[in-house]
């Protein structure tokens, strides 16, 4: 299991020009760090999950179209992040309401360029006593 992901954490589309911060909506009262877990169902864009700025995909049809216009040259478009279904959770074991968290190694697709977003810094620290 990976670090529990938590409101702040940061999130990254590896067509994305800029990293993005978690917001947990789904549920207020598990916290690690006195913070709020994500949970797999907190996948709205701009609500969850802001846009990762410029998008790169050629996946995305707004890229090949401004693509196609540039007579090839590569034109990155504004990020419009849709999440295809929920996360796929790196931690189906742990359960918040029944839902799995979100953590270190949770995926999510996005179906407008078809990025996999990834956590890549779960918003909490890991303490381990020695």
């Amino acid at each position: 299991m990976g670090v529990l992901a938590v409101t702040g954490a940061t999130l990254m589309c590896p067509f994305g020009s800029v990293p993005c911060n978690l917001t947990v909506t789904s549920q207020s009262s598990v916290l690690a760090d006195g913070k709020p877990i994500g949970t797999i169902t907190d996948v709205q864009p701009n609500t969850n999950i802001p846009p990762f700025g410029m998008c790169i995909s050629m996946a995305n049809p707004q890229v090949a179209a401004a693509t196609a216009a540039a007579l090839g040259v590569l034109t990155p478009q504004p990020c419009q992040m849709v999440p295809m279904g929920t996360w796929i959770s790196g931690s189906p074991k742990c359960l918040i309401g029944g839902k799995p968290c979100l953590c270190t190694g949770s995926t999510l697709v996005c179906g407008m360029g078809m990025g996999s977003i990834s956590v890549t810094i779960p918003g909490q620290t890991k303490i381990i006593a020695t």
